[in-house]
């Protein structure tokens, strides 16, 4: 409100800042139960008898516990190991200090897990730029491969008996494995399961697969479980999970160790996937990160646009009168019917009784409004900026998003060349890495892939096919593995006895051609050298 004469009367000043309505980072530190203290946490189930509880206590009332033993450290694979004795000589920073929930000997995440989760649900371009790594990366399916061990074995068979063998057990496996990993989970499919992991991988920096096992020890459970939910133990000898007021031990996979919180002789192992950041080594970092400023910029901006609308496209305005002094009554009408009757309906009119004119001072009354149309056009840019800066992050191309630019559209099978080869292949590789511990577990003969995003139509994949059978570098079978059809016993061995009489026919006619008189050059054809009409010369 200004006065006549023209200062402002912050009396009836309404300070509104842009963005008030959204939640900060602060919003989400109530939604971590780990930020709880152990009064809340002891009542939780998951801590069963009187001297877990006992432990617990003494650990929350101190930072260091004991030390873990040698035989501690080896079951619970704190450490990773290669070749027989040889491993990881790199400090273990849980063994040097202690960071984060003390209780639980847990380690705060360098990002607030629920925030990160609440941009996949907010923001458009982040959201569909995580669906299209997801759906591309292992969305489309799976298949099983020879492994490199199973392809030299058959490489170094010179006994065709020996190679149908080899084919033979190979798609077996197959077969098998495949009936194997989709009863593992008889809620979602393995495929549906690992688009949940890879979801949070994008969207967190950290995915987990759940491994539970039969009291054989054989796998008999795989699935997903929320990576917002788990926190990593300091000493990397399992993971932390509080959910519905419970408390829940996993150890890492492959482990032996019993479950030092709640004592469970066998919890279940986890199988952590993480995007790699130099500053942490017990949690990933997702891409967004450094995208985080056009993040917030963002949702800053879609929250504008959504007061805008709420007050039915109605701009904000400074109201200025002059030549009289609004009573105390009148200002308070003016100012309920903007807040709440104005932007309630539209086309509202607006009547603010004013003090009769004077001859010496005349009356007048003005809505300014503060929006301009240039305004508007840089705030549609900015929103454009953060859309792009987003992509960027993700490594993403703008055609994934569906748009109808000309430029994105001509150069999308480049751009999606591209996509595949520099983003989706490579985290392929890891996950399927990942998965492979799993899948060794029950042979070395074959490995999963996850099917890559098709950039050729069909016409085109089989022209690629039939190049690669005549030159010999695929047999029938592995091209209708390729192509997502069972393998025909017997075709492979038919396909090569029938390459064999074409390639003989075929030197055969080049034997006879070359022999022919079309073939010579510069003398008769043999035998009729000194023969004219069956006579000789």
């Amino acid at each position: 409100m200004i006065s006549a004469d023209n200062t402002p009367d912050y009396d009836n000043i309404i300070n509104v800042a842009i963005g008030s309505n959204v939640s900060s980072i602060d919003t989400f530190a109530g939604a971590d139960p780990f930020a709880k203290s152990w009064d809340d946490l002891r009542t939780y189930s998951g801590l069963d008898d009187a001297n877990a509880k006992r432990r617990m206590t003494r650990k929350a009332n101190t930072i260091f516990g004991m030390p873990p033993t040698p035989k501690y450290e080896d079951d619970s694979k704190m450490q990773p190991s290669g070749i027989k004795e040889v491993g990881s000589k790199q400090i273990n920073p849980g063994k040097e200090y202690a960071n984060g929930y003390s209780t639980f000997d847990v380690i705060t995440p360098p990002y607030n897990l629920y925030q990160l989760a609440s941009y996949y649900d907010k923001n458009f371009a982040n959201h569909a730029a995580i669906a299209a790594k997801v759906m591309n990366t292992v969305g489309n399916g799976y298949s099983f491969d020879m492994t490199s061990k199973a392809k030299q074995k058959k490489a170094d068979s010179k006994n065709k008996k020996d190679l149908a063998f080899i084919d033979k057990k190979v798609n077996r496996l197959k077969s098998e494995l495949t009936d194997l990993i989709e009863s593992l989970n008889d809620v979602d499919s393995f495929t549906t399961t690992m688009r949940k992991v890879v979801t949070d991988l994008e969207s967190t920096g950290n995915g987990y697969i759940e491994i539970g096992r039969t009291v054989r020890g054989n796998i008999g459970y795989l699935g997903h479980i929320p990576a917002i939910t788990m926190r990593v133990r300091r000493l990397h000898d399992g993971y932390v999970q509080i959910i519905n007021n419970r408390i829940v031990y996993f150890r890492n996979f492959g482990a032996v160790n019993s479950d030092p919180i709640g004592g469970d002789p066998s919890p279940n192992e986890i199988i952590h996937l993480k995007k790699y950041s130099p500053l942490n080594t017990y949690y990933g970092v997702p891409d967004i990160t450094s995208a985080m400023p056009s993040m917030i910029g963002d949702e800053l901006a879609e929250q504008y646009n959504v007061d805008y609308f709420d007050n039915k496209a109605v701009p904000r305005y400074v109201i200025v009168t002059k030549g009289a002094k609004m009573s105390s009554e009148s200002e308070d009408r003016m100012f309920k019917f903007l807040q709440t009757n104005l932007k309630g309906q539209s086309h509202r009119t607006l009547y603010v009784p004013l003090p009769a004119d004077t001859p010496d001072n005349k009356v007048s009354f003005e809505m300014i409004p503060v929006e301009n149309k240039v305004q508007e056009a840089s705030f549609k840019e900015y929103r454009k900026a953060n859309r792009d800066n987003i992509l960027v992050a993700h490594q993403v191309p703008l055609s994934k998003l569906g748009s109808t630019d000309s430029s994105a559209v001509a150069s999308a099978i480049s751009q999606d060349r591209t996509f595949r080869d520099q983003v989706c292949r490579p985290l392929q590789q890891y996950v399927e890495r990942s998965v492979a511990q799993i899948v060794s577990e029950q042979t070395d003969m074959i490995e999963i892939k996850f099917n890559e995003m098709n950039i050729v139509d069909e016409v085109q994949q089989s022209t690629i096919h039939k190049t690669y059978f005549d030159i010999g570098a695929m047999l029938p079978n592995e091209i209708r593995d390729d192509i997502g059809r069972p393998a025909i016993e017997g075709l492979d061995e038919k396909a090569d006895k029938e390459k064999e009489a074409q390639d003989a026919r075929d030197n055969a006619r080049v034997q006879q051609q070359s022999d022919g008189p079309s073939a010579i050059t510069g003398r008769n054809p043999k035998g009729s050298g000194s023969k004219q009409d069956g006579n000789n010369v």
